[in-house]
């Protein structure tokens, strides 16, 4: 039974989640000796699928379906899991999945794990790795249904290439009006920035920064590493930052290969929200900050002259490069 990968892309592009997500598929499928299907929603250009693994792509068209609506994608992915007999549907950790994944579970009547970080321990019985307890812990988890979705946890797996020749169908889903029972009023975007959830490296500040009139530092610094930047919770409580910068437990989950904390003490429910971060580096005057103590690489000293320091320093490097 074929393992069925949903790949999410952005105005055409795929995500790195997606392209992890594809790697992480293939080896499952090779573990099972089974094929892999990469689903996609109304993309226009699936060529660069083809070199992590897919033994076939199928786009799933609709015209309806230009915007996330969990339901209507629970069901279109439902019909194809059923078409294609797949047993294992894989999907990413993003906010989007917690809405979707247990609407497919309930159609599907499938076990669910989120969180996954790791292929399957053992197939039979079918066992996964996942974080627990704010990404403190890791749990064995036992899926006994006959069909098992995961939910990869960001940046847990990496991307493995590896070139095929992937088929391509089209799948047209059979969607009532249930399915679109909501509807979207309006969606806000911001360009030119990369969004906290897609990028490798994220830079974020607290209230250490004194004000909204310093975040430019943080800005140069975030535009050199091409990085997002971020804020605590008092910073956007303080309406410095927008609410949509704030990570944390209670904000946006971080698991970037890359965190800097700039003025920010490292509260529990900021350090539960980043600790996924594969290095996290800290920058705070005061020595027992409580972040030190789950930092990588810490720097005591006064932030207003180690990053701009620090920011010179990376565009010299950049230039010799």
């Amino acid at each position: 039974m074929p393992v069925l990968v949903l790949a999410d892309h952005s105005e055409g592009k795929f995500k790195n989640t997606a392209l992890e997500l594809i790697s992480y598929g293939k080896s499952i499928a090779k573990m099972a000796n089974t094929k892999l299907i990469v689903a996609t929603i109304r993309a226009t250009d699936v060529s660069g699928l083809s070199g992590y693994g897919p033994d076939k792509v199928i786009n799933i068209v609709n015209d309806r379906l230009g915007v996330f609506n969990a339901k209507a994608i629970a069901d279109a992915l439902s019909q194809l899991a059923e078409k294609e007999s797949a047993d294992i549907i894989v999907l990413d950790s993003s906010n989007n999945s917690k809405y979707l994944a247990p609407l497919l579970a309930v159609n599907l009547n499938a076990g669910m794990a989120s969180g996954v970080t790791e292929v399957p321990v053992s197939l039979n019985p079918f066992v996964v790795k996942r974080v627990a307890f704010s990404s403190k812990a890791f749990v064995h988890t036992e899926i006994k249904s006959g069909k098992k979705i995961i939910c990869l946890a960001k940046n847990s797996f990496g991307i493995k290439e590896e070139k095929t020749s992937p088929a391509a169908e089209e799948f047209t889903a059979a969607l009532s009006e249930d399915d679109f029972k909501i509807t979207l009023s309006a969606v806000e975007k911001t360009s030119g920035k990369i969004t906290i959830a897609d990028a490798d490296v994220v830079v974020s500040g607290g209230r250490g920064l004194k004000g909204p009139e310093n975040w430019g530092m943080v800005e140069s610094l975030a535009e050199v590493l091409g990085a997002a930047t971020a804020c605590s919770k008092p910073v956007s409580d303080l309406h410095w930052r927008p609410h949509s910068e704030h990570v944390g437990q209670t904000g946006k989950p971080v698991a970037a290969n890359l965190y800097i904390a700039i003025g920010i003490s490292g509260a529990i429910q900021h350090l539960a929200g980043v600790n996924a971060s594969k290095c996290k580096v800290v920058i705070n005057t005061d020595p027992e900050a409580p972040f030190f103590k789950a930092a990588d690489y810490g720097i005591v000293g006064d932030a207003f002259e180690i990053v701009p320091k620090l920011t010179e320093k990376l565009k010299e490097f950049k230039r010799t490069q």
